[in-house]
């Protein structure tokens, strides 16, 4: 009983994280987060 609590809540948990990432307002943020590795390379010439 308690195990399937456990798992329904986790559950519900990981379909909120992934109803919160795919929402179109965090496009840009992760767009940007999306270019910070590239932003070094581009500040030295590379």
């Amino acid at each position: 009983m308690l195990s399937g609590i456990i798992t329904t809540g986790l559950m519900l948990l990981f379909i909120g994280a992934w109803i919160w990432a795919w929402r179109p307002a965090r496009k840009a943020a992760f767009d940007a987060a999306a270019r910070l590795p590239l932003q070094d390379d581009q500040e030295h010439g590379s």
